[in-house]
């Protein structure tokens, strides 16, 4: 038994419940973990001898006055929403899985039994319905004393019953900063094969890079993805960039200079996704002298293509591609050559993704040994003045309307034409910003 926790708002009804139809039950895994270690975990797992789970969680929703408990009979758990909360019973259980999937075939047990097939030592210790801890198997405290992850079982055993568990092992790793056993990297890697479908789904595993991603050590995160031999199958592109090495400015291979830039990143999905992808198309542009022209083209497109494969929406893909085609214009800004005209062109071309765009180009640069790297807040400035000019340069003060009749055109691509010259010379500052100027200039310019 170990130290008592203060009681949590949920713990008091629970124990009613338990004693109402007398269940032997206890809150498990994450949320005692997560309780030791001071870090806030707002699900509750509660763990139910005897078959009682479901009954278990029928009781509390009617003590709380809850929804009704969404049901997994097959299972034998069930799901109660308690105020803003997630409270999962599950009846103690074997589990047994077959070799194309991991959906169990499950079986009632023991409570020990079930602490065993869980997916490591610090995620098996219980906490009763007065805050008391309790180590079962011995091993969830001193593993969490050693921030150290650990399998109950022989880790290929664990792993081969349900692969997600590989991912989370990193994840958990990175979020939590402990070690892994050295004996769970060998069994990992030896059952990478398991991290696709069928076995493995890709909403899955994209859940878990994005977990990663956005952990307080992502690059540890994408470290032991490589040391485990998982990155080829989850992220080949990235994978592809070990090795590539690069010259100038950069003090690592491409693959290196990634994983710096995402851990110099703003912690937000959008940006961290960018970081990790915005030069995977050096590896298929790279030159025999060293260069990688057209990489932000080519990385934008199989930016695009790697969100889709995990399954991420069409509108983040299509963000994280733009910001990788556009991932170069903040990093070569030439204070003294850039016009104002073209600092209002980067705004436009970026639009809303201006600020993540900028956020990115820190973290490139950050990453690697760019001379001057002040030289962002020097853009950073002038972008924000030509944001807020007044007139501003952005809005062409007339229309397609104007334009027919001062040319006496008729609708069609000729006006459009027109009308995108006009805005590129307000934006490069050659024309004001007003109405009246603009009329003048498109009399006075018939060649325009």
């Amino acid at each position: 038994m170990g130290p008592r926790a203060a009681l949590d708002p949920a713990f008091r009804p629970l124990a009613r419940a338990a004693v109402e139809i007398g269940a032997r039950a206890w809150v498990v895994g994450g949320y005692v973990r997560d309780h030791l270690l001071g870090r806030e975990h707002p699900d509750i797992d509660v763990v139910v001898e005897d078959a009682k789970g479901l009954e278990l969680a029928r009781r509390f929703a009617a003590i709380t006055g809850s929804p009704e408990p969404v049901l997994f009979e097959r299972f034998g758990t069930a799901q109660v929403r308690f105020r803003d909360r997630l409270i999962e019973f599950a009846s103690t259980r074997a589990e047994s899985y077959e070799s194309n999937s991991r959906k169990p075939e499950v079986r009632p047990a023991s409570l020990d039994e079930d602490l065993r097939r869980r997916d490591f030592t610090v995620n098996t210790l219980l906490m009763d319905f007065e805050g008391r801890v309790h180590d079962r198997t011995g091993q969830g405290l001193p593993d969490l004393e050693a921030r150290l992850l650990r399998t109950p079982l022989d880790p290929e055993q664990t792993f081969a019953d349900d692969p997600l568990r590989i991912l989370r092992g990193i994840r958990f790793a990175a979020e939590l900063g402990f070690q892994l056993d050295p004996a769970l990297l060998p069994a990992m890697r030896n059952l990478r094969d398991r991290l696709q479908p069928p076995v493995l789904s890709v909403e899955r595993t994209a859940d878990e890079l994005r977990k990663m991603l956005l952990s307080e050590r992502p690059r540890e995160a994408f470290e032991l993805l490589d040391g485990a031999g998982l990155l080829e199958v989850v992220l080949p592109e990235v994978a592809a960039c070990k090795g590539v090495h690069q010259g100038g400015w950069h003090t690592h291979d491409v693959f290196g200079h990634t994983l710096l830039t995402v851990e110099k990143s703003k912690n937000d999905e959008l940006v961290r996704l960018a970081a990790l992808l915005h030069d995977i198309g050096k590896p298929v542009t790279a030159t025999p002298d060293g260069a990688f022209i057209g990489h932000d083209a080519e990385g934008a497109r199989l930016a695009g293509e790697v969100l889709r494969r995990l399954r991420f929406s069409n509108v983040l893909a299509d963000r994280v591609a733009r910001l990788v085609r556009l991932h170069l214009r903040p990093v070569f800004y030439d204070g003294g050559q850039w016009k104002d005209g073209a600092v209002r062109k980067l705004a436009r071309d970026a639009g809303d993704l201006l600020w993540p765009l900028m956020d990115l180009a820190r973290a490139d640069v950050a990453a690697s040994a760019y001379p001057e790297p002040e030289k962002l807040d020097e853009l950073e400035a002038r972008l924000k003045t030509v944001l807020d000019e007044r007139p501003s340069r952005f809005r062409l003060p007339v229309a397609g309307g104007d334009i027919m009749r001062l040319r006496g055109l008729k609708p069609g691509p000729e006006v459009g034409r027109i009308k995108k010259r006009l805005e590129e010379l307000l934006l490069e500052g050659a024309i004001e910003p007003e109405r009246e100027a603009v009329l003048a200039y498109l009399e006075s310019h018939p060649e325009l």
